[in-house]
């Protein structure tokens, strides 16, 4: 096999960065995060061909042993996990890590894959003279290994005790994270004891969801050394706020931002209200992808700044779709925050989804309601009717069904990709269904840790 000049560059580097090892992860539909490693004489292997993996990493469901087997994913056929060298970044301690996206046994992208899936919306937009720049948040919980609450005698909301409680960690995350290449925006406890949100600096949308990516891991990492785990769920324990995972995108066109400076409500551009029409019109279709696990439900109320409600209004924390206008105070220009995105989905479908549906919202024209200047919640039911104001299902079943039928995620994402992610999250409901919240918090509280 040759070496491949970028690959041979990459290894260089590697070798002087005393790597030994390589891993390369692919997210699958259930949010898992999957992974291979191989020495670092291997790595040019790992790039091209690629290194086998069944069809059923993409049915790997949520409670460690089961499978999701539809028509197209069973104990036949295999394909190649292959790493982007270009974005391979070191972790330290003679590891490295690089993004992976599946292909067939011939080269061929796997439909089903989340990172192509992604890479086809990005390019979609581009071909439309658009760019876009996504942030995403991380909230996780620090737990025991066993998964146990920590004590919380010295927290406080958003309090200094929390930084203080965890200094070294969060030195550590901070520290680690900039080796890697990774930029935290900010860092501070949450709503939450013992819970901590990061914010990283936007970037192109396959980019900023490997930058995701790499960051669970790095996190996952130093609390180990901790003698911690992170909790991933979107809800830990019931009761509590539960983990979010709110992602922010601007949009770019050839005149200029489409959420800033325009003659539009809050500055948008004309076409900025059709992109922001678009995601709106879609979300209850799209919550099988942003927020579709049999966790999910249990966060996704009014009061817990979730998005319980398909609207949109500027700051407005129990919206959907929260606005931030552009200024002084915002040097990243305008833009939308999707509330009701959560760790359980998988990043690079449910920035596809978001930013396909805002693309589509452009071509159709879509019309924007007015904005929610209050708390949903606090309109009575036909207030909330006038103003067309949905109120998100929490059911798990209504949420797989609408993306199941939805015409416009099938055309966005591909059959292939919907039908893996309608798969694993069936079979969450057909096995635990029955049991009752706690029992679910408990059961999938560990679920999408690293």
């Amino acid at each position: 096999m040759t070496t491949t000049p970028l690959a041979a560059a990459a290894i260089a580097q590697l070798e002087v960065e005393g790597v030994d090892v390589v891993i390369g992860t692919v997210v699958n539909p259930a949010g898992l995060i999957q992974a291979k490693t191989v020495p670092i004489r291997r790595t040019n292997a790992f790039a091209d061909p690629g290194l086998g993996a069944s069809r059923v990493w993409h049915g790997f469901a949520i409670d460690q042993t089961g499978i999701a087997f539809t028509e197209h994913i069973g104990v036949v056929g295999d394909q190649r996990v292959r790493i982007d060298l270009s974005a391979l970044h070191i972790l330290g301690d003679g590891l490295a890590w690089a993004p992976g996206a599946f292909f067939e046994q011939d080269g061929t992208p796997v439909l089903a894959c989340s990172r192509g899936t992604l890479d086809r919306v990005e390019a979609a937009l581009a071909e439309a003279g658009i760019q876009a720049s996504v942030g995403h948040e991380i909230e996780f919980l620090l737990v025991n290994p066993d998964g146990r609450r920590l004590p919380s005698t010295l927290w406080a909301q958003y309090g200094l005790a929390g930084v203080l409680e965890h200094e070294a960690f969060v030195r550590d995350v901070t520290a680690a994270a900039a080796a890697s290449g990774v930029v935290i925006e900010q860092f501070h406890p949450e709503y939450g004891a013992n819970q901590f949100e990061i914010s990283l600096a936007p970037q192109s949308p396959v980019a900023a969801a490997d930058q995701l990516v790499l960051t669970r891991i790095i996190i996952g990492r130093v609390a180990r050394r901790y003698g911690l785990r992170v909790s991933l769920s979107p809800t830990p324990f019931v009761g509590d706020a539960g983990n979010g995972a709110h992602q922010h995108f601007s949009l770019t066109g050839p005149a200029g931002p489409l959420f800033s400076d325009g003659a539009g409500v809050r500055g948008m551009t004309s076409t900025g209200e059709n992109a922001v029409a678009g995601l709106l019109r879609g979300l209850p279709e799209a919550q099988g992808v942003l927020c579709g696990s049999i966790v999910s439900g249990l966060r996704l109320h009014p009061g817990n700044w979730a998005g319980a409600y398909a609207c949109w209004g500027t700051e407005n924390r129990e919206a959907a779709l929260r606005f931030i206008v552009g200024g002084p105070g915002n040097p990243h220009g305008g833009n939308v925050e999707v509330k009701v995105v959560d760790p359980s989905a998988n990043p690079y479908f449910a920035t596809a989804a978001i930013l396909g549906l805002a693309l589509a919202g452009i071509k159709d024209k879509a019309v924007l309601p007015p904005e929610t200047r209050v708390d949903p919640a606090e309109l009575s039911d036909s207030e909330r009717a006038r103003a067309g104001i949905v109120r998100l299902s929490s059911s798990q079943a209504q949420t797989v069904a609408a993306l199941d039928n939805s015409k416009r995620l099938r055309a966005i994402l591909g059959d292939p990709a919907v039908d893996v992610v309608v798969a694993v999250r069936r079979f969450e409901h057909e096995q635990y269904a029955d049991l009752h919240r706690e029992q679910l918090a408990d059961r999938f509280r560990m679920a999408w840790s690293v």
